[in-house]
């Protein structure tokens, strides 16, 4: 997968692994991660899909609808890179925290919805619940952070309630952060999640 590394001046630190939304590049995030953890490794990531030209991770059917099968294969080959990665620039596998915007989050959320030990936990903006209807494993220990906009037309507010209950319901820690605005990412609620972040 097309990406960039950069890594940090303190190995016991996460790796931030950054994920795009929709039309986006692995150029995007390298800003959040500055302002969560300036000192940690970076992998920041390009999804392998392109809808009429614009980078995704995986593929939908529809706005809002997901093609599943693809979610599915496309969360394995994400997690497969993760693998290859750790051993490639030598970080911690199991030390990863990962930070999605949009389609990006709803890909780091199906990685914990998946795979239990993906992540150590992740920072979800504007994200919907990937899949429904399936059993999750214990994600006890994991940590999530969840950013949603009141107004948002994308992805409605229930969406981010319904994650968090069932990400909670596996077991996971989840702060839902709620910002009077839509889908946009906004700089009030990167300050929120690095407050977060400071407190793992």
């Amino acid at each position: 997968m097309k990406h960039i590394f950069q890594e940090g001046n303190d190995p016991t630190k996460p790796t931030l692994l950054l994920l795009h939304g929709t039309g986006g590049t692995e150029q995007d995030l390298l800003p959040l991660a500055e302002r969560i953890d300036e000192g940690a490794n970076v992998l920041s990531v390009r999804g392998n899909i392109l809808e009429n030209g614009m980078p995704r991770f995986f593929k939908r059917l529809a706005e809002g609808i997901f093609d599943e099968e693809d979610l599915i294969f496309r969360t394995k080959e994400l997690n497969t890179f993760l693998d290859e990665a750790a051993e490639t620039y030598t970080f911690h596998r199991d030390n990863i925290i990962a930070i999605g915007y949009s389609n990006g989050a709803n890909i780091a959320a199906n990685l914990l919805f998946h795979y239990q030990h993906a992540l150590r936990g992740a920072i979800l903006h504007h994200p919907m619940v990937p899949r429904r209807g399936i059993a999750l494993p214990n994600l006890a220990h994991k940590h999530v952070f969840i950013a949603a906009g009141i107004n948002d037309p994308i992805c409605p507010p229930q969406e981010s309630k319904d994650l968090t209950k069932i990400l909670k319901d596996a077991g996971a820690n989840v702060h839902l952060h709620w910002e009077n605005q839509g889908h946009q990412l906004t700089l009030q609620e990167v300050e929120s999640a690095a407050q977060w972040y400071q407190h793992l």
